[in-house]
């Protein structure tokens, strides 16, 4: 298996460094050891931290029918007793339930430099889908309530996103107006119903504290 040892030390390297398209590259190849020849090899102590990771670089990307394929290779006693794998397949389930704070606090019990790496992109996805149900949902929100709905920690990053995102900031008023080219296809989407949710949460937990 040294052809797979050099393999996984190019996909974690690959990560390192923040080359996706690499690590890609890497997993595709390593994917014919832990799969083709599972019977001939002696699995690796890497694998299921790789498999891993490759599910959540497909959910940071959204490729969600690449990732319920790669989810058919794999031991289905493993899709819930493996940490790795778990995280991943629990991931996908916050997902389709509208559930990003559990996505978010989730993140808190990651260990692991890599991981971290698709967590935050993944992070950013849900950031710019809730943003996007925003802009149609709202006219405005007061800055508060953004950084809540947004998972941001401070007003900074609120605003060094708002900008990013063409947003109009009125500091005297505390809200965030958001661009009005879409007004005439505002609200009436189920998107509402989620961010509404999530602010609710987000204020009881903050109550709760």
């Amino acid at each position: 298996f040294f052809a797979g040892d050099v393999l996984e030390i190019g996909a974690f390297w690959s990560l390192r460094v923040k080359d996706i398209t690499s690590f890609e590259r890497y997993t595709a190849q390593l994917n014919t050891y832990y799969h083709d020849y599972s019977a001939e090899l002696t699995p690796s102590q890497q694998m299921y931290p790789l498999i891993g990771l490759n599910l959540l670089r497909l959910l940071s990307q959204n490729r969600l029918s690449e990732f319920h394929t790669a989810l058919e290779v794999i031991d289905p006693e493993q899709l819930h007793n493996n940490l790795y794998i778990k995280q991943a397949v629990d991931l996908e389930q916050y997902l389709m339930e509208g559930s990003y704070n559990k996505v978010w606090n989730s993140r808190s019990k990651v260990t692991g430099e890599e991981f971290l790496f698709f967590y935050d992109i993944l992070m950013g996805t849900i950031r710019n889908e809730i943003a996007s149900c925003s802009e149609k949902a709202y006219d405005a929100l007061p800055l508060q309530d953004a950084a809540t709905l947004l998972f941001f920690k401070s007003l900074e990053e609120v605003l060094n996103f708002a900008n990013e995102r063409g947003w109009n900031v009125n500091p005297a008023e505390q809200k965030i107006y958001f661009a009005t080219a879409n007004d005439d296809i505002k609200t009436e989407i189920p998107s509402e119903k989620i961010i509404k949710q999530t602010l609710t949460y987000a204020r009881e937990l903050e109550r709760i504290v």
